[in-house]
């Protein structure tokens, strides 16, 4: 007879660097634990990667712990999780969380759930960058409002500026270039490449974009790899207009947002990329000025895979 396994309470101490410590109950299948554990596993090994982001609801959601992964230095859980029973394909002494037995082990972390990016800094050269700024600055008049593909109300607030060769040649043609490292970084195996979009994009104060992703409609279907790059003048003068990239659940066959994320700040002069399929948002931009020339600018775009 089948015995459906249900999944356990499991308590959880987070040990982080200098001595902190938080205590957070969290369901045996959850993506959070999973990412968690599978991170001092990457730490333990050296596994190299990207700095995972972690925010998780404390208080009965009235506060959130925010640490970046490689401040994660153990964890204790009760009833106890053992990380060899996590990583069945990694041999030799087991590396544990200590305690007893535990009844039913959580299952394998499935790395197509957890969303992983890559963000490179100095995209541009600061010739390049600059030249862009003044370029922006000069086509203020030529940038119209954003909308999205369902024409939602209260969705999108943007601006869009659809035709830039000037520039628009040279992040395609330096996009090309670093693509196999990115690709490489992130454990993704090549594809065959096909046209790579961009538009230039300017949030102002109150500006947001809302929970998608980039790939779901048949028009979008081939969009395989979303990339954003940010540029702005400094000082900088707005806050806020973070890049919110959600971990995955799988409902009715299809991928949806989970509970947790990755955020991403929108640092001058550097390049994000992930997975168009990945749900993100971007969060809303203060920007006291309300000036053009104070926004947050993205070149952002999609990487096609070749039919």
């Amino acid at each position: 007879m089948n015995t459906t396994i249900q999944p356990q309470d499991i308590k959880v101490k987070i040990l982080l660097t200098g001595g902190h410590q938080c205590t957070v109950t969290l369901k045996s299948d959850t993506p959070l634990l999973h990412s968690l554990i599978k991170t001092l596993v990457d730490r333990t090994q050296q596994t190299p990667g990207f700095s995972t982001l972690f925010q998780i609801p404390i208080d009965g959601g009235r506060s959130a712990l925010s640490f970046p992964g490689e401040n994660l230095v153990g964890l204790v859980t009760e009833p106890p999780i053992y990380l060899q029973e996590l990583q069945p394909q990694q041999p030799a002494t087991p590396v544990e969380i200590p305690a007893t037995e535990i009844p039913a082990p959580a299952p394998p972390v499935n790395d197509d759930l957890i969303s992983r990016y890559a963000q490179i800094d100095n995209f541009l050269t600061p010739a390049e960058k600059n030249k862009l700024i003044k370029y922006v600055l000069a086509k203020e008049s030529e940038f119209v409002t954003t909308s999205t593909s369902t024409n939602a109300e209260d969705y999108r607030r943007s601006m869009v500026l659809h035709s830039f060769p000037e520039f628009s040649e040279l992040m395609v043609n330096r996009i090309k270039a670093i693509l196999p490292d990115v690709l490489q970084k992130l454990n993704i195996p090549s594809f065959p490449l096909g046209e790579i979009e961009a538009q230039l994009t300017m949030h102002n104060d109150n500006n947001f974009y809302k929970l998608h992703n980039d790939s779901g409609s048949p028009d979008t279907a081939t969009r395989f790899f979303t990339y954003v790059y940010y540029f702005y003048r400094e000082p900088k003068a707005f806050s806020g207009g973070e890049l919110q990239i959600y971990d995955s659940k799988i409902e009715n066959n299809f991928y949806v947002a989970a509970e947790t994320f990755r955020t991403v700040e929108p640092r001058n002069n550097s390049i994000v990329f992930f997975l168009s399929r990945y749900m993100h948002e971007v969060l809303r931009v203060s920007c006291p000025s309300k000036a053009f020339a104070d926004s947050r600018f993205t070149i952002n775009g999609w990487v096609r895979k070749a039919n």
